[in-house]
């Protein structure tokens, strides 16, 4: 039997687990003001006379509001000198209000008025007539096509640029949340692996999972769960009909939290039982896979490299070196903070340098159709010196979690 794996019940497991969250530090106002002084740095190398900033997780980035988008325009405007408009339905005042961190004007709407009008009138009242404005890149076609039309003196560009420039690379405390956020989803990780029984459910997994996050702290749960048994794990994302825990199954559990905004999200794959022959080479194969992509993300190199190395690994050992399965289908990382999947992107021919505070995962996950997948998933961020693990990778396939007691 694997160790660490079935011989507990959830119940057990449970009682175990303390709250992990006490000592987390929230993002504070001067980081924010730092954000918005290196987002104008940005805007001005851009020519940019000002930025919108759509509701979502990049309202909250640059100002500390937490407002989800809609049909109903909602954000703030940017400008050169560090302030800050905002842009708010008349009847929503009082809540946004409640929710607003970083101080600035706030221009209402009515149900009837244009909110794409109100806009333009915000930019000739800080003088701006004419010019290039940054649009949210996460922004709504409804709100850009609006925008651009009812403000045909502008040229309209997108903000990523701005946004993902200040964003892909995490300040201190950002890596220190996310540290935490990754520690708890390992304590789940390793408690879910305990539980498992023959003729388990996923729904049963999936339940014991939020369950645990909220018992660590995370009042949430669970912000995404993936649970996939024997030949289901062949598919990244999973199955409308998932199949029930047998004897000698591949488990492949990917999952994560959200703590103060930041996420956790970390896969792990074993076996219930006694692993075959095919499972043993192919996890090994992955684990391989997953270290050479490590090794190659170093201060400077490319995003694409990193992808490349992981891809040479798996050629040379007879798979795919391209897309193709038996192999890996997708690229083998994704940027991740406020966002699951956010800027950087460790894929093929990205160009982008890996650079000091950049987090990324670390997912080469093989596939082989019919049969199985297997997929490690660990996140790391980028030091002066080169990358350094959130969380250990996985240890073997026979002790999957590196449990020594």
């Amino acid at each position: 039997m694997t160790i660490g794996v079935g011989g507990s019940t959830a119940a057990i497991e449970l009682a175990k687990i303390e709250d992990m969250t006490t000592n987390v530090q929230p993002i504070a106002i001067e980081e924010y003001q730092l954000r918005i002084q290196k987002a104008v740095v940005l805007m001005k190398e851009q020519n940019c006379k000002a930025m919108y900033i759509n509701a979502g997780t990049n309202l909250y980035y640059f100002t500390g509001t937490k407002w989800n988008p809609s049909e109903r325009m909602v954000g703030a405007l940017l400008f050169e000198d560090e302030s800050i408009e905002y842009i708010v339905p008349q009847f929503e005042d009082g809540t946004f209000k409640k929710f607003m961190q970083m101080p600035g004007n706030l221009n209402c709407w009515e149900e009837h008025e244009s909110p794409y009008a109100l806009l333009g009138t915000i930019l000739k009242n800080k003088q701006i007539t004419s010019g290039t404005i940054a649009l949210d890149e996460s922004a709504a076609y409804f709100l850009v096509d609006g925008t651009t039309k009812a403000n045909p003196a502008y040229d309209f560009t997108n903000a990523q640029p701005i946004t993902a420039g200040c964003r892909m690379q995490k300040s201190a405390n950002e890596i220190a949340i996310i540290q935490q956020a990754k520690e708890i989803t390992m304590v789940v990780q390793r408690a879910v692996a305990k539980i498992l029984y023959p003729g388990m459910e996923v729904n049963t997994v999936v339940d014991f999972i939020h369950k645990a996050h909220i018992k660590a702290g995370v009042a949430s749960g669970s912000y995404f769960c993936i649970v996939l048994f024997g030949d289901d794990s062949q598919y990244p994302h999973g199955v409308t009909t998932p199949q029930n825990l047998k004897e000698n199954d591949i488990v492949l559990v990917d999952t994560g939290c959200r703590l103060e905004g930041y996420l956790s999200d970390i896969t792990r794959t074993y076996v219930y039982g006694t692993p075959t022959e095919a499972h043993r080479k192919i996890w090994n194969l992955e684990k391989a896979t997953q270290r050479a992509a490590f090794e190659a993300a170093q201060i400077n190199a490319t995003c694409g490299s990193v992808d490349d190395a992981a891809r040479k690994v798996l050629a040379e050992a007879g798979l795919s070196g391209d897309y193709k399965i038996p192999g890996l289908p997708h690229r083998v990382g994704h940027g991740t903070g406020l966002d699951i999947h956010e800027y950087p992107y460790l894929v093929r021919g990205n160009q982008t340098q890996l650079l000091e505070g950049m987090v990324v995962s670390n997912e080469p996950m093989i596939c082989v159709p019919g049969e199985f997948g297997i997929r490690h998933e660990d996140h790391f961020y980028m030091t002066k010196n080169g990358p350094k693990w959130f969380t250990t990778p996985m240890e073997s396939i026979d002790n999957p979690f590196g449990i020594t007691t």
